[in-house]
């Protein structure tokens, strides 16, 4: 009988043609998909909450009631005061992008007193501030958006959390998979639970800190920013980059290169404090991602599902990560998408 079997490069080429067909289908459902990751994103952060529950026996549909309650809460508080904040950002916008320009403008001209010559077009490409603002205004009206799903995404969670109750139980029930799978599915569904849980807390921690200090430098719109800095927070090393571009630049349009520092130099310490000491000690690194992973998950989750995309995209990157590491054939390559570091 002649053998069929394939060649490395056969093998190879059907990988990546499975990869790119699942990612074609994945952008072509993104309105579908989206609000579901959304929903899986928040029954993860809430499972741990159910846990403690069930420790304290009581009932699972009075549990998930409570946090359906506590959701739609947050939810309110956040359609309530954000919702106005971004709409007003998002009209104040094209003045504080005049005001960058202008801005712009004088810091070009005082290099052409200063003998270097650059050409406005050229200018213009280069240094741009104004279109960070933009962004911001579409990520924030992106989440925004996202809101209009409320109650879509709360029946999606409320379901998420009901049929997680029992999962393990039906797998073991419904196949005959080994002990040891069903262990790598638990540690599987804890990793992922106990990191989320805990870089909520710590993100939450970050934004009430931004937004404090916003409001005492005096800074437009800090509520919304201390939301940015929360949501980017999930997104390592860069995140906090990302989140101080539009209040620093806000800060120099309106109140001056003085102000502007003093929020740049708070986003820097709230790194170094929140990022640099208190992460690493309540989260070791046991989960970490390479700084070209990071990035690269960033455009690509970002490129197939927009902003939202990039919201989830380090855990996304890590659920992937965690599932690789726990199947014996793809091991490697989780350990590859890791930082290099031997942990005890």
């Amino acid at each position: 009988m002649q053998q069929t079997n394939s060649s490395p490069i056969t093998h190879f080429l059907i990988v990546v043609a499975a990869f790119i067909v699942v990612v074609a289908g994945m952008r072509a459902a993104e309105t579908i998909l989206v609000p579901f990751l959304l929903s899986l994103f928040i029954a993860i952060i809430c499972t741990p909450l159910l846990s403690m529950m069930k420790r304290y026996r009581i009932p699972t549909g009075i549990s998930i009631g409570l946090i359906i309650v506590m959701m739609m809460l947050v939810g309110t508080f956040i359609g309530a005061i954000v919702g106005s904040s971004i709409n007003s950002f998002r009209t104040d916008i094209p003045l504080y992008q005049e005001r960058l320009l202008q801005l712009s403008y004088n810091i070009q001209e005082w290099l052409t007193s200063m003998g270097l010559v650059i050409n406005q077009q050229l200018w213009k490409e280069l240094f741009n501030p104004s279109a960070a603002l933009t962004i911001a205004g579409n990520t924030l009206n992106s989440f925004g958006n996202m809101m209009t799903d409320g109650f879509m995404i709360l029946l999606t969670v409320m379901f998420i959390l009901a049929e997680e109750v029992n999962f393990i139980d039906k797998l073991r029930n419904a196949s005959n998979s080994s002990k040891k799978t069903i262990d790598a599915l638990m540690h599987f569904s804890s990793s992922i639970n106990t990191y989320m849980a805990i870089k909520t807390l710590i993100s939450l921690a970050t934004g009430l800190l931004v937004m404090v200090a916003l409001m005492m430098i005096g800074v437009d719109y800090p509520v919304l920013w201390g939301l940015l800095a929360f949501m980017l927070n999930f997104i390592p090393t860069f995140g906090s980059i990302l989140a101080a571009i539009p209040p620093v630049l806000l800060a120099i349009v309106q109140l001056g290169f003085e102000e502007a520092l003093i929020t740049a130099l708070l986003y820097v310490a709230v790194n170094i404090i929140v990022g640099s000491i208190i992460e690493p000690r309540v989260m070791g690194k046991g989960l970490d991602l390479s700084s070209l992973v990071v990035f690269l998950s960033l455009i690509f989750w970002g490129w197939v599902l927009g902003p939202v995309g990039m919201l989830l995209s380090v855990p996304l990157t890590i659920m992937v990560k965690i599932a690789l590491e726990n199947s014996p054939e793809t091991h490697w390559i989780g350990v590859m998408l890791g930082s290099g570091v031997k942990h005890q």
